[in-house]
């Protein structure tokens, strides 16, 4: 048995123990989430395969075997968290679907296990704990750490690397103490794959028997090789297998494949709570969606508030559908002689989506103008958010002297450096790292985050995402906002709506570089920035600032994505000056 490797990978990546030795480090970091991101980047550097410099510049990592390796440990057990002081236990368990785990106190026999344990590990509750397939001396120095770590003689969480005596393939378990208890959680890499899944991957991507076999070998971490022996197959096969794999599930390689399989994985497994009703009964009046046929014939709704007879401005909702305001911002547009207009943007609601192969961004933006020109509306001042300023920007450039002004909330700007990626929470970095680096893959990836939101309901959803911001959990708690959010993303994810599709072609678009938009820009722009915000940071912006000295920038403290929700009496005011005649 040998112990996790705990020494700097080599710049050059290399067969045989030191390949075992980055593998070992890799599933390491995987069974301790917290520190993924830092030690991964790490590794990725000293391994070469670190992007460095331009997002165009980037050395990628030519080891199909170790891409896999990278993808499994950054992904399979990521939203584990490994300890929970209430509930005991069985909670632990509970709360580990895909992963063998078990619990025991380092005595002959194992206190309790999962399902993926049963499975994976053939063992049992209260059955022998030298059932785990390993050699018996391994068996006992796992005993010893087991021990150690309850009785405290040890640091609380230890790894170890064992070899399967089923596979042959190492095994890397993380043993903790659980508090309050005399026992230890072990938990492994160990995938567990559900009898029924199956039927879900070959359902879902239209595979046949033999192939869905092979995902299944692929996603348990067993080279093509393996997989040709277990069926009996020749090698030259299983790759012909596995390309067509790889050309139905529209992934490039066998990590792609993987992070796909236990994203839908991950859906299949996770219980069904009963979704939150999706709007609750609040002050906000109901408004009427109006439509419009455009030039290609394609059907543009949009719905108005405020005074009909005011000075335009005209809202971009976000790739989250965000209509509405909260009901004190619709009654202040009305009393300040505001007509705010909001178009539902292609793919939205029931505005018709684009053709493929159209510009996303030239698309929105003449979606843009030709319901301004269907109201009469000659100027406009825009309030966007996010990185909808990439379309307020377009709109003034193609349709000069129609645009007064943009004031963009918690802005996105296009960037530069892979640090900047690094720097965003985890949800949103996952969405449009994906769609810079990956973006066929991301259709699957997006359409599985809506399942979940479906299944939790937007409301526990919404909390998930944007949990890393103390503000924007602050802000969502303000029932006007809360209810703003829930009701207005009813054009995004409601009971017959999904914009799944929308929403992967409006994040794709993003990831590319627009910057040549800000530098046409010939209108103002002022932008206001939040210090909490988990897409696009403080330190972001300033990097990015120099580039674009035309832009106004204002940071607001306590502020994140939802500044516009929480701040909006100061848009408005700033808005004042860009109001047309």
């Amino acid at each position: 048995m040998n112990t996790a490797s705990h020494t700097t990978g080599s710049a050059q990546i290399a067969d045989g123990d030191q390949k075992a030795e980055i593998v070992d480090r890799l599933y390491e970091v995987a069974l301790d989430p917290i520190r993924l991101e830092e030690l991964l980047e790490v590794w990725e550097g000293r391994a070469a395969a670190l992007r460095v410099g331009s997002l165009d510049q980037a050395v990628q990592l030519d080891d199909p075997e170790l891409d896999t390796h990278v993808s499994r440990a950054r992904i399979f057990l990521d939203r584990y968290e490994a300890t929970r002081a209430e509930g005991g236990y069985r909670v632990l368990l509970d709360d580990i679907q895909r992963t063998a785990a078990l619990i025991t106190d380092g005595g002959p026999l194992i206190t309790a296990c999962n399902r993926a344990a049963m499975a994976a590990f053939g063992v049992a509750e209260g059955g022998p704990l030298k059932a785990l397939p390993f050699e018996p001396e391994d068996v006992e120095v796992l005993r010893g750490v087991i021990r150690k770590v309850v009785s405290g003689r040890a640091e609380k969480v230890a790894s170890l690397r064992i070899r399967s005596t089923q596979t042959g393939s190492p095994v890397i378990l993380r043993v903790s103490r659980i508090e309050d208890e005399p026992l230890a959680l072990v938990l492994s890499t160990e995938l567990y794959w559900p009898e029924d899944f199956s039927q879900t991957v070959q359902e879902a991507f239209g595979l046949t028997g033999a192939e869905v076999e092979i995902v299944r070998g692929i996603t348990l971490g067993l080279p093509l090789k393996q997989i040709a022996e277990q069926r009996g197959r020749s090698i030259e096969t299983v790759r012909t297998q596995a390309r067509s794999i790889l050309a139905k599930t529209e992934t490039h390689s066998q990590s792609e494949l993987v992070r796909v399989v236990i994203g839908l994985m991950d859906v299949s497994l996770l219980p069904s709570y009963g979704a939150a009703p999706m709007v609750a009964a609040g002050s906000l009046q109901p408004i009427e969606t109006q439509s419009l046929r455009g030039r290609d014939g394609r059907r543009l709704d949009w719905i108005e508030f405020g005074s009909p007879t005011g000075r335009p401005v005209l809202f971009m909702h976000l790739d989250y559908g965000l209509i509405r305001w909260p009901a004190e911002a619709e009654r202040q547009a009305r009393l300040r002689r505001l007509r705010v207009i909001v178009p539902v943007r292609a793919g939205y609601g029931r505005t018709a989506a684009h053709p493929k192969g159209r510009d996303h961004t030239q698309g929105c933006a003449e979606d843009y103008a030709a319901v301004l020109d269907h109201l009469g509306v000659a100027r406009v001042a825009i309030i966007t958010m996010g990185a909808d300023l990439r379309f307020a920007l377009a709109l003034a450039n193609m349709h000069p002297g129609l645009v007064t002004g943009i004031i963009g909330c918690a802005a996105q700007l296009p960037l530069r450096s892979a640090v900047q990626y690094e720097r965003m929470d985890k949800w949103q970095r996952f969405i449009l790292a994906n769609a810079r680096y990956a973006p066929k893959v991301l259709p699957f990836l997006v359409q599985a985050g809506f399942s979940l939101a479906r299944k939790l309901g937007k409301e526990k959803f919404l909390a998930q995402v944007n949990g890393g911001s103390p503000a924007d959990m602050e802000t969502f708690a303000d029932p006007q906002v809360r209810e703003a959010v829930l009701l207005g993303s009813e054009t995004c994810l409601g009971e017959k709506t999904s914009a799944h599709e929308a929403f992967t072609r409006e994040c794709i678009s993003s990831e590319r570089d627009w910057s040549a938009l800000i530098h046409a820009c010939q209108v103002p722009v002022v932008l206001l920035q939040g210090d909490q915000d988990p897409q696009t940071p403080v330190q972001t912006i300033r990097e990015l600032m120099s580039e674009y000295p035309a832009l106004r920038v204002e940071f607001l403290p306590h502020t994140g994505q939802l500044l516009f929700f929480k701040e909006w009496r100061l848009v408005l005011q700033r808005l004042h000056e860009f109001l047309p005649e």
